[in-house]
């Protein structure tokens, strides 16, 4: 882009123009074609043909609003012709005459908003008739750089929307990736707390259901030992129906190790849990010290101790 936010004449469009003012300048016979950019407060040539006898460069450059044929062909966007400007007393003192050009014949070239560019033109050092009839010809030129700077306008536009839209999808992509990962640490907190809960409700059911086996069973068998009525018999046996169906929806790692004990087995472990001696435990269930000894064998055998020296007491105290 340009000082003026317009896109830069890229080399291949400049070769083009190039062609352009050199046969402009062949046909009509002229010395110079120019194709003229405004840059105010200047105007310099553009691109200038390599014909004979031209003394305009890309480095000659005019001030604005100083009596150049420019100047009038841009203010009034329209062609002018200026036969000899020496038999003009308007154009008697332009500042062209300084190389000796006389004739001026040009057309404005505008960008596709409507500001100017500059100028297209071809001057002489006579009044040049046959130039006259080239009027078309130089229209045409015209339209092509008029063209070419409607298309540079459109590309830039392009690129410029081309920028626009890879920026608003890498932001889209980087905002994607950050909810990504935002999702992903709230999924991996999310399974941490729902892995604490299950194993809190873990604990808890393995608490509830030791506790119903070692507070509640063992009694509830002594219950049913000294009920003499067939009455209180079958509420027992219905409280322990329903003690059961409570305890079946526990699956754990208690009720997994002592699904095989009996109601009398849990009852001993519970004593020896609390730190009895076979002696006491005897005596609190009134049965003999050598059935006692029996049961802590049979107790150490379905939890897997038999053949280890851990003691059954320090296994179960393990077990809370």
């Amino acid at each position: 882009m340009d000082q003026q936010g317009k896109p830069a004449i890229p080399d291949e469009v400049l070769a083009k123009w190039q062609r352009v003012v050199d046969i402009l300048a062949r046909i009509v016979e002229v010395p110079a074609g120019l194709i003229m950019k405004v840059a105010p407060p200047k105007h310099h040539v553009f691109v200038t043909s390599a014909s004979e006898g031209n003394p305009y460069s890309t480095e000659t450059e005019f001030t604005l609003n100083t009596g150049l044929y420019c100047d009038t062909v841009m203010a009034e966007r329209s062609l002018l012709i200026v036969p000899n400007a020496l038999e003009d007393p308007v154009w008697n003192c332009n500042p062209d005459l300084e190389h000796g050009m006389v004739f001026y014949m040009g057309f404005p070239l505008v960008w596709p908003d409507g500001s100017l560019f500059g100028t297209i033109c071809v001057l002489d050092r006579q009044n040049n008739e046959k130039a006259v009839r080239y009027t078309d010809l130089l229209n045409e030129f015209k339209e092509l750089v008029n063209s070419d700077l409607k298309l540079l306008v459109e590309l830039a536009e392009r690129k410029r929307a081309e920028r626009a839209l890879q920026a608003a999808h890498d932001e889209l992509e980087s905002r994607i990736a950050a909810r990504t990962r935002e999702l992903e640490e709230a999924n991996t907190a999310l399974k941490v707390v729902i892995q604490r809960i299950e194993s809190a409700k873990a604990e808890t059911e393995e608490r509830i259901l030791w506790n119903i086996n070692e507070q509640i069973v063992p009694y509830l068998e002594r219950i049913k030992r000294l009920a003499g009525d067939e009455k209180t018999q079958s509420c027992l046996r219905v409280l322990e129906a329903n003690l059961e169906d409570i305890t079946a929806a526990f699956p754990n790692r208690l009720s997994t190790t002592f699904s095989s004990l009996t109601p009398t087995e849990i009852e001993v472990a519970k004593l020896v849990k609390q730190g009895r001696t076979s002696k006491e435990i005897a005596g609190l269930l009134s049965i003999a010290t050598s059935t006692i000894d029996f049961h802590r064998n049979n107790i150490r055998k379905k939890v897997g101790l038999n053949s280890t020296s851990v003691t059954l007491r320090s296994y179960l105290t393990s077990l809370d």
